[in-house]
């Protein structure tokens, strides 16, 4: 069995250091790039086809788990885990395809951008990736009982879940380095939590993820020699969110590890409704882009980020209950939305 985990991990991260040089050139070549100027300010002409070797080789680990030999893998305890699995291929393969799309024609964020992300949650909830149960932090019981919450209230949580990840992934994509970096992260803290509730075989598809992120991410980590683009952050995006769902529900674990650009998104997007602006503008507004202007490295602002990501998502393998997880969330909220006022005032 551990040798199907070290496949799992090992055959993703070989292909990602791979193919990932392949399709910066084929980026070059076909002219899916993005030219200097804009809001990255990188220098020279960078491939935006990054995001091509990051979804194969995170498709194959996904393989990996379905036509490895039975006496290398662990025992699937859950007789719909194969749906989920269904599901996570066919929702990231569509997000591909649609962010390959969007590399080449840079289609606006309303309509298609958001239609893609509403049919990508249908994808999720059409194969049981949905959020049907949540913990009462101070009960420890299910809200609505063990029935779980009515239809239309799934529908809403699982579609808001799944267009917020890929959001926050494409928002978070804007250093080099930082959405594969985080990802890595948070898929590293879902193993641990997989493993540590004996959910061996689940635990195998962020591992899968981690593998591929890993081998993405020298060739991204600053100065990039190659972005993982929409096709790269969307997949990357899905893939987060299904399987904060897929492994139990560690949706607070998520939110732990992911909170700061979280919170990040959410008060673009209220910043941007104050302005008057599109949700969906691209512009030097975030967290990250503000502290580059303030005269941060890029490598700085980006370790900056790994430590914070890091930080919060041990406190959610650690912390012993719900509601400790819960405190934790809102002094994260209460300590960062201040700073995030005042970057926005200078």
């Amino acid at each position: 069995m551990t040798w199907g985990f070290a496949l799992v991990f090992l055959i993703p991260l070989a292909l990602a250091l791979i193919l990932t040089p392949l399709t910066a050139k084929l980026g070059l070549r076909w002219g899916i790039l993005d030219e200097p100027g804009g809001r990255r300010r990188h220098k020279g002409r960078v491939s935006r086809l990054g995001g091509v070797a990051l979804y194969l080789a995170f498709t194959t680990g996904l393989l990996l788990t379905l036509f490895l030999p039975s006496h290398l893998l662990p025992p699937r305890q859950d007789p719909k885990e194969l749906t989920r699995l269904t599901g996570l291929l066919v929702g990231t393969g569509f997000v591909f395809l649609f962010g390959l799309l969007d590399d080449r024609l840079q289609f606006p964020a309303f309509p298609y951008q958001y239609v893609a992300q509403l049919i990508a949650g249908l994808i999720a909830i059409a194969f049981i990736i949905h959020i049907k149960h949540v913990n009462n932090p101070f009960t420890n019981q299910f809200f609505f009982g063990p029935e779980g919450f009515p239809w239309p209230i799934v529908w809403v949580l699982t579609i808001f879940w799944i267009m917020g990840m890929i959001n926050t992934v494409n928002f978070l994509d804007g250093l080099d380095g930082l959405a594969a970096g985080v990802g890595a992260i948070l898929c590293i803290i879902l193993t641990l939590h997989m493993v540590r509730q004996g959910q061996l075989s689940v635990a195998l598809l962020p591992l899968a993820m981690l593998g591929a992120t890993l081998g993405f991410l020298p060739y991204n980590f600053h100065p990039a020699k190659v972005f993982m683009g929409s096709s790269g952050s969307y997949s990357l995006g899905f893939a987060l969110g299904a399987l904060g769902i897929i492994g139990g529900a560690r949706m607070a674990t998520v939110l732990l590890a992911m909170g700061l650009p979280i919170l990040d998104v959410a008060w673009q997007i209220i910043r941007r409704r104050r302005l008057g602006q599109p949700i969906g503008l691209g512009d030097r507004g975030h967290l990250h882009f503000r502290l580059y202007d303030l005269g941060y490295s890029q490598r700085t602002i980006v370790l900056a980020y790994y430590g914070f990501c890091a930080l919060f998502g041990l406190l959610a393998f650690l912390l012993p209950s719900r509601l400790y997880k819960l405190i934790t969330l809102l002094l994260m909220a209460l300590a960062v939305g201040p700073f995030l006022l005042w970057l926005s005032e200078r």
